[in-house]
């Protein structure tokens, strides 16, 4: 076997593979972008190349760039992770052509699965079932009408180089076909450089299952499914293994597709057989159809490896030294369930919108295994995929896993940057979900109630503001004492976008009081802790202005000074800024444009994905402040409107 792989990603992949590779003896290279010299996987790294600028394709993208690293290293192997090259057939090519092994599928069975429309042709004659639709070349726009007329509605439009719901539609009847169709062919020459789509028919009750392979060129074997249903806007969300409902005679049926998908290219390495379940009557093995291969590790590695003990990165470094299958499809078994769910730097309340930030604070609890790239410390880049983590838990039963994931995620800390943690906690107490009545139409469906925001106690102000006011922890005995009666001390924070005034008063080196509106609150400190309302306090950090107490997903406290607060200058509603960090990609407004409210004016790019920006009111466009391909940061000002009369 060789004895050097370079991991040719960042971020928690890279950090994954480098464990197994440790593990197995080998020596590992990392290459990291200019902003990811002081990152995680560098760090654990025994080699790190600089590989060029920020953005991917300035760095993880460059293929030629890579290669040389690995030449220059002494590396023998390269493994791609997931993103950025890894189902890259060209990349594969030229590592071969280097004299290098490609730890993953050869390029001909990448190319095979690399385009929606011809894989479904090809599983179609491996006896792979698919779903009904058009996966043809003609693309004019009244033959497409006519193939869905054919398949019947609903049916989805689907970019066929696509990916994460980009180039997507969903369209229920004739007289919206043609305005979807545009919409579709346009985001997918924008995203993948290619127009050509393929149209399907729209499963109502929809479930995604998917069927991890592994083979050795020769054979392959499956190890079983995992349950991806729980998504957002085609985005995974939470992936369990193995699908609840499942039973042993759509476990074999699907398992024994899946094969045939991944020896019908004579596949080599880890991949996943995506594949469409109707769960309006049960799983039945007439009911499910295939969707794609990613011919690759996925994301959601871990539950297949919980649920079977088996380490896929272990296998894929024995495979691609050379090695056969390590074992046969009956010395596969399913032990317990898996839960994975991912832990994404985004603020929620303002529609999932990417952030960033630095993470003053980050730590796990011992029952969940945690895989990330960033430690506390670390900084969240614009530039890559917001990911902080992936948090996975394994238990003898579904019920008992699904607690388990419950408890970890509540007892997770985050600080430094806003987070999904306590919409994954609320998918995680669903009651449906808990059932296992989950579909890909879930989150949609509830998601008011999964986002709602509950009342902050009254318990955690008080707390925030006993932290604000310097006395929570190594305050001196009588700090805030006069000599004949308590001294009231006023904090002013902001939360959730209100400002709240809490009088503190404190009663004795052990005792204080606060004051919230009509409410009062009392902290005691006994022994080494506090209690706050009667109740134990939870843990917290104060970092500069800003108190996290660590409950319920984090509940941030902005401190505020009342004498500087007349400094903030307020733009009203004249100003159109930028939401986060990143990169003006068009600029569709003009000076003198009048425009109404909700009117599309400008497009940002971060972290991979596309936002557009629009009025806040009706009004003229009084000055543009960038012009396309400008980078800017959050809260920069885009546009101005004239001022109201």
């Amino acid at each position: 076997m060789f004895d050097t792989v370079l991991i040719a990603n960042r971020g928690e992949i890279a950090c994954r593979v480098m464990e197994t590779a440790r593990a197995m003896g080998l020596r590992c290279v990392a290459v990291h972008s200019d902003v990811d010299a002081g990152a995680k996987h560098v760090a654990m790294a025994d080699a790190a190349v600089c590989i060029g600028g920020a953005s991917p394709g300035e760095s993880y993208l460059r293929g030629d760039v890579i290669i040389k690293a690995a030449l220059d290293t002494r590396a023998g192997a390269i493994h791609p992770g997931y993103g950025f090259l890894s189902e890259n057939p060209d990349f594969v090519d030229a590592v071969e052509a280097a004299g290098l092994v490609f730890v993953g599928p050869g390029a001909a069975a990448i190319r095979a699965m690399g385009l929606k429309d011809a894989a479904k042709r090809l599983m179609h004659e491996a006896g792979v079932p698919v779903v009904p639709g058009y996966h043809g070349a003609e693309q004019g726009a009244d033959f497409l009408a006519q193939q869905a007329d054919q398949i019947g509605y609903p049916v989805l439009i689907k970019a066929v180089a696509g990916g994460g719901g980009k180039g997507m539609r969903l369209v229920d009847s004739a007289a919206g076909f043609a305005d979807a169709l545009a919409s579709a062919q346009g985001e997918a020459r924008g995203a993948f450089g290619n127009p050509a789509v393929l149209i399907e028919k729209f499963v109502t009750a929809p479930r995604h299952i998917e069927v991890q392979v592994f083979g050795d060129g020769t054979r392959a074997v499956h190890l079983f499914e995992r349950d991806c249903s729980l998504q957002r806007r085609h985005q995974k969300v939470i992936e369990e293994a193995p699908a609840p409902g499942m039973r042993p005679e759509m476990r074999d049926a699907m398992g024994a597709a899946a094969v045939r998908a991944a020896e019908a290219i004579s596949y080599k390495g880890a991949g996943t057989v995506e594949f469409i379940v109707d769960g309006s009557q049960g799983l039945r093995p007439d009911g499910f159809w295939f969707m794609e291969m990613n011919t690759r590790l996925q994301v959601e590695h871990p539950v297949t490896e919980a649920i079977t003990g088996v380490d896929l990165v272990e296998w894929q470094l024995r495979v691609a030294a050379g090695e056969p299958l390590p074992c046969a499809q009956e010395d596969l078994t399913i032990t317990g369930h898996a839960f994975e769910a991912r832990l994404y730097a985004e603020d929620v309340p303002a529609g999932f919108l990417p952030a960033t930030g630095r993470l003053s604070a980050l730590r796990f609890p011992p029952q969940l295994r945690a895989d990330s790239g960033v430690r506390a410390g670390d900084v969240i880049s614009p530039h890559y995929d917001p990911m902080i983590a992936k948090v996975i838990v394994h238990g003898p039963t579904r019920n008992i896993a699904l607690r388990k994931l419950a408890q970890g995620l509540a007892q997770t800390q985050v600080a430094g940057t806003v987070t999904n943690l306590a919409f994954l906690g609320a998918l995680a107490r669903h009651e449906g979900f808990a059932r296992g009545e989950v579909d890909t139409g879930l989150i949609g469906r509830d998601l008011a109630e999964l986002t709602a925001q509950a009342p902050t106690p009254a318990a955690l102000v008080a707390q925030a503001a006993i932290c604000a006011a310097g006395l929570w922890e190594d305050a001196p005995a009588l700090a805030g004492l006069t000599l004949w009666q308590p001294l009231a001390r006023t904090v002013v924070l902001e939360h959730d976008g209100e400002e709240i005034a809490a009088v503190l008063r404190v009663i004795s080196a052990h005792r204080i009081e606060v004051t919230l509106g009509e409410d009062l609150v009392l902290a005691e400190r006994i022994g080494a802790g506090w209690r706050i309302g009667g109740g134990p306090a939870p843990e917290l950090l104060r970092d500069g202005q800003t108190v996290t107490l660590f409950h319920g997903g984090g509940a941030v406290f902005r401190i505020i000074d009342p004498l500087a607060r007349a400094a903030a200058a307020g733009a009203s509603g004249n100003l159109i800024e930028a939401p986060m960090p990143g990169r003006v990609v068009a600029v569709l407004a003009s000076v003198g444009q009048a425009v109404q409210a909700g009117d599309r004016l400008a497009v940002l790019e971060a972290m991979k994905m596309e936002h557009t920006l629009t009025a806040a009111r009706d009004g003229i466009i009084a000055e543009l402040l960038v012009a396309p391909g400008a980078q800017v940061e959050a809260g920069a000002a885009l546009i101005r409107l004239e001022e109201e009369a």
